[in-house]
């Protein structure tokens, strides 16, 4: 999946003042942490995930095991958040953050 710049910029935007709809901790990639993932980024497309580990080798490692397993792209990464997004195959008009935003 790649996006363009211009996309990339836009989700920024976007992902600005969204709020974290997941927080892993230390214990990492549960079978509910990632239930949890899929249907957000079925719902919402964009979405930021807090990533609380103790180094940041880790914390790459789990950004490219989560990008990997869902079949999405990270769009940012700041300190502890990253912002991630996954296109829908039938985007939601009233849950998807890309549409409700961008109309």
């Amino acid at each position: 999946m790649s996006i363009s710049n211009g996309d990339k910029k836009k989700f920024r935007t976007i992902g600005h003042n969204l709020k974290p709809v997941v927080i892993i901790a230390q214990k990492g990639l549960t079978d509910n942490i990632k239930a949890e993932i899929d249907r957000a980024l079925t719902d919402h497309e964009l979405i930021k995930v807090k990533i609380l580990t103790s180094t940041r080798e880790a914390k790459k490692e789990l950004i490219a095991e989560i990008c990997d397993e869902f079949n999405a792209e990270c769009i940012q990464s700041i300190g502890h958040i990253i912002l991630i997004y996954r296109a829908a195959k039938k985007p939601d008009p009233q849950l998807s953050n890309l549409l409700r935003k961008l109309t």
